[in-house]
């Protein structure tokens, strides 16, 4: 199925992809349907979750760092079942993030190592429609990702430790999508894999066990999506504002 776009061109599956989250089961509430029909079409793709993800959780009784290992180990089960293999985990502590020198370093690293044709990551902006998309780590991964991006990762100038001690040379990327951002202009049909995106996100059961009809509200969101974007009834969407960084 191809991709539904309204008001940009239509746009295929990359050669490669990195996809960079705030925590563990963000990338499968907002984007794995679309990760995933792009990996069927050969994409490689790479995960960088910034966070450990020791703020999640509903049981007081667990201890934060055993929250952080457990949360790691859903998210590299649920990237597996979506066809992800490379899946990196920056460390840094949950609910605190800032988009300092030391991770737009970090993320250029990653931008460098990976080389991907094409970003997702989330936006810097806020979305006040969704209440849930305000969460402070997401803006700020979303602005360390994006000054990473442009113009640190492709300035050999910027962080050299990475080229003169890594050998990491500078890299352009050509295409960054936003997640969760208040202005759409991409929606990306996700009817036929919603099944597996579902089954992807389960896997992160300290995050969802508490959740009577996951699927549901699931189906709810992405279908405001598809009428946001114009698709027929009945189609599900992921949604996401397409933005030239090359």
């Amino acid at each position: 199925m191809s991709d539904s776009a309204f008001g940009t061109a239509t746009r295929g599956a990359p050669d490669s992809l990195l996809v960079v989250a705030a925590h563990p089961d963000d990338i499968e509430f907002c984007v794995s349907g679309t990760v995933m029909q792009w990996i069927d079409r050969g994409t490689q793709v790479t995960y960088c979750i910034v966070t450990d993800g020791d703020a999640g959780g509903y049981d007081e009784r667990l201890p934060r760092q055993v929250m952080a290992d457990l949360r790691r180990a859903e998210q590299t089960h649920s990237a597996k079942l979506s066809g992800v293999q490379d899946v990196r985990f920056l460390g840094y502590p949950d609910s605190r993030v800032e988009p300092s020198v030391e991770l737009r370093r970090d993320l250029c690293r990653v931008i460098r190592e990976v080389r991907p044709q094409r970003a997702i990551i989330p936006s810097p902006e806020i979305n006040w429609a969704r209440v849930a998309d305000l969460h402070p780590d997401h803006r700020a991964v979303g602005e360390a990702a994006l000054r990473a991006i442009y113009p640190e990762a492709r300035n050999p100038f910027a962080h050299v430790s990475l080229l003169k001690h890594e050998g990491l040379r500078p890299w352009t990327v050509p295409e960054t999508w936003l997640m969760t951002g208040p202005s759409p202009n991409q929606f990306v049909d996700v009817t036929a894999v919603f099944d597996r995106k579902v089954d992807a996100l389960r896997i992160h059961t300290s995050q969802t066990a508490h959740f009577e009809d996951l699927a549901g509200l699931l189906r709810e969101w992405l279908a405001e999506h598809a009428r946001a974007g114009g698709l027929p009834p009945g189609r599900l969407a992921e949604a996401f504002q397409v933005v030239r960084t090359a």
